[in-house]
């Protein structure tokens, strides 16, 4: 099993038994739905939804079979995953993780290789092999090949010395 990091359970909402969760995460359509499992804290203790509402920046969860603030108060500040092969993304949609190992080319010229995603407030940075740092917008990106595992980014002036 393949965990992927969702967000983080910052606090409890009320008596029964509903979270707030900091998320980032770019799929929320995808995992904050019934019966989705998440896996939550070092122990990866599995957790299924049984419902979801955004409330101001926070995603508000209430698992199945836990409606008592005392059953999950414990889970405060504990990191939440999900299991990556739950995920169901739709044809032609993938996560920026999967992208690391790709080539990246500018005209035609291979500038590096994909080593890391940074996740900022502003945006996703792919981090190359050679230190350089291409922000992960429709701005720079051009096209992403997943066959061929090549990411053709813009020429932009000055994004490579």
């Amino acid at each position: 099993m393949e965990y992927l990091y969702i967000g983080k359970l910052v606090n409890t909402h009320g008596i029964k038994g509903e979270v707030r969760l900091l998320s980032k995460f770019r799929h929320k359509d995808k995992v904050f739905v019934k019966d989705f499992k998440f896996y939550v804290g070092k122990d990866k203790k599995e957790y299924i939804v049984e419902t979801y509402r955004r409330h101001k920046n926070f995603d508000m969860v209430l698992f199945k079979d836990n409606y008592d603030i005392n059953l999950i108060e414990h889970l405060k500040g504990s990191l939440v995953y999900i299991n990556k092969e739950d995920l169901k993304l739709d044809k032609n949609v993938f996560l920026s993780i999967d992208l690391i190992g790709f080539d990246v080319i500018i005209n035609d010229k291979l500038v590096g290789v994909i080593n890391d995603v940074l996740d900022t407030p502003a945006n996703e940075v792919l981090v190359l092999d050679t230190g350089v740092m291409i922000p992960y917008v429709n701005a720079f990106i051009k096209n992403i090949d997943m066959e061929k595992r090549h990411v053709i980014v813009n020429d932009v002036k000055g994004l490579i010395s």
